[in-house]
């Protein structure tokens, strides 16, 4: 019998869960991502862009939309996180 063991994926974390170092890890990951991801729409590579079709624009600008939701909730969890420290550490 084989002693290998198949691990199955991570259970993911609430997004309240997240620690202070991870949002904000979380949150330049993220804005990384769209920023990739917008730079793939305009300029030089809008002719890609063009020629990918509505349907696939469409799709690549609900991902945009998405990454851009998830930013912001990530900016808002780290400003707080910091206005909270702010708030405890003694004057």
């Amino acid at each position: 019998m084989a002693d290998e063991i198949i691990a199955g994926q991570a259970t993911p974390t609430p997004r309240s869960a997240t620690a202070p170092a991870d949002a904000a890890d979380l949150l330049e990951k993220k804005s990384t991502q769209l920023q990739s991801l917008l730079k793939c729409c305009y300029g030089d590579c809008s002719v890609w862009f063009d020629a990918i079709g509505k349907v696939n624009r469409d799709s690549v600008m609900w991902i945009a939309s998405d990454l851009a939701d998830e930013v912001a909730a990530l900016s808002q969890q780290v400003l707080m996180r910091l206005n909270e420290a702010d708030l405890s550490t003694p004057r």
